[in-house]
This record gives C-alpha cells, structure tokens and sequence, in this order.
C-alpha cells in the first residue's frame, strides 16, 4: 500500500527571459519516480539542450531526498527504524526532524511522525493498543551525532516529505536561471508570477481556486486514502482520535510547513488551528471543510 497522499507529481517550468534564439518550439519533458509517485518535469522557454541539463540535477536531488526519508526503499529513514539508532544523519534528515518538532510543538502533538508504528499495524490489522504505546515524539532523541528511537518506535516523514521534496526542487530550478516554476507533488510551491491552483476533494472535485505567487499550498484530506481491513484514514492522530476536518488548505512559505501544517489541522479543533496559525505569522488557512 502506498503511504503517497496522491501518485503523480508535476513540475512546470518557464525561463522568464528566454529568447527565440533559445527557446524551443514546446516544453521538454522528462518522467521519473520519487517518493514512491510518477514524477513528469516540463521545461518551457529554454532550448532542449540546455533543458536536458536539467535531467540529471533534478533526479540526483530526488534521489538524495528518497535516500534521506523514503519507507519505499532502503533508505536513512529505514534503517533509523530497524535499529533505533542513526549515526550521522543527512542534512534532509536533519530538517525534516528539526521543523517536526517545531510543528508538534506548536500544534499541540497533533503532528507526530512517531505515529508510524499505528500505521504499520492499522496497514497489516494487527494490535492497535500495542501500537499506540509505541507512539510518541518524547521517544525520539535527536542528538549531534545521531537519532536514537526508543525500543518499538518508528517514524514516518509523509506528512511533510512531499512538501520538503517541492521546495528543494523549486530551489534547484530558480538556481537554474527559472524565475516562473510551478512544482506540484502533491503540495504546490508557485514562484515568479501568479499561478492559478485548485484546491480538491479526495475525488478530484474543485473545491476552491486561489492564486499563488512566490508561495505554497498544501491540501490534506484524511479520506484520500484509506489504511488496512478497516479502511482507517491515513492521517492518524497520535493519541487515536478521528479526523475532524474532510479537506484543510494552508497557504505558507514553503510547502513542507504548509504540508506538516495541513495534515496536522485535520485533526484539531478550529481554537487549536487559529493558535497554531500564530506560531507562523506567515502562514494561511486557505480552506477548511
């Protein structure tokens, strides 16, 4: 079972400033995989050879990433949870555990990449009580030199590694030369111009239409997939408590914050949402149902 909220990422590329001279006649297009999806980047405005460049760049940076946080494959992530300890952590690594912690502090707990061992047993219908003793980001410890879990825990990144992965790619690809890039995996990062982006329900039906500029946007729904013979939804609060929102957008600087936060927001009332929102002045809720 894919632990991927959606199975396509997009990325949309246009260099601001190209000139007929350089300029294609249509969009490059490469595909790939990362983060467990179909992967498709489209490059207009620039000429096929200098957007083949692009190729290699884009696939080491998502490789690096998959190697860092992947539960599809061998990665840090995976070895982190068969022995409770990692040596050296990456500098994806690194992050994604730094701005966890920011976010289960400022919203209550709610976000907890330690849920891991309950998905893993809600996946395979196994004892949900054992699971959940498992559960908690106290049994985390985060050192200079390593990452140490407690005896049973596990973690998971997929509430923020969609978004991380649209960040670092949007980066790489304004370091490029392009100033106007759209990266969808998921959670969407728009820079350069005003982009229009709709937000979903699970089914695919438009719910709203925003405009993004030099911004991102996640979208968290906990019926977009179910886990197990109880086909419970995939966003698990840690203390075992229901969703409480079908679809939640937020709007913020990067899209591993608006993806860590929207995930966390369907699970907490509107007073905890409204106090979370003020730990990150920059951050919106776009939308909430």
């Amino acid at each position: 079972m894919s632990l991927s909220r959606r199975r396509f990422l997009k990325i949309t590329a246009a260099a601001a400033l190209a000139s007929p001279a350089t300029a294609g006649e249509g969009p490059a297009v490469w595909h790939g995989r990362a983060l467990g999806a179909d992967v498709q980047l489209r490059v207009t405005g620039l000429s096929p050879e200098r957007a083949a460049l692009l190729w290699p760049r884009v696939a080491r940076l998502l490789e690096r990433i998959e190697a860092s946080v992947s539960l599809f494959r061998p990665s840090e992530l995976t070895r982190l949870n068969e022995t409770g300890l990692l040596a050296h952590p990456g500098e994806d690594m690194r992050a994604l555990c730094d701005l966890s912690a920011r976010l289960h502090a400022a919203t209550g707990g709610a976000f907890d990449p330690s849920v891991q061992p309950l998905w893993r047993a809600l996946a395979q219908g196994s004892d949900i009580a054992a699971a959940r003793a498992r559960i908690g980001w106290q049994r985390v410890e985060i050192g200079t030199a390593a990452i140490r879990l407690e005896p049973g825990a596990a973690l998971t990144f997929n509430g923020v590694a969609q978004g991380y992965a649209a960040d670092r790619v949007a980066a790489l690809l304004r370091a490029q030369g392009l100033r106007e890039v759209l990266v969808d995996t998921g959670e969407i990062v728009a820079t350069g111009r005003r982009w229009p982006v709709t937000i979903a329900a699970p089914d695919g039906t438009p719910l709203a239409q925003r405009d993004l500029r030099n911004r991102a946007l996640a979208t968290s729904s906990p019926a977009a997939t179910r886990v197990g013979p109880t086909h419970a939804a995939h966003i698990l609060h840690p203390g075992g408590q229901a969703p409480l929102w079908q679809t939640v957008s937020v709007s913020a600087p990067s899209a591993a914050l608006a993806d860590g936060l929207s995930t966390a927001f369907c699970l907490m009332p509107r007073e905890g949402i409204d106090a979370a929102l003020a730990r990150f002045a920059q951050a919106r809720l776009e939308y909430l149902v």
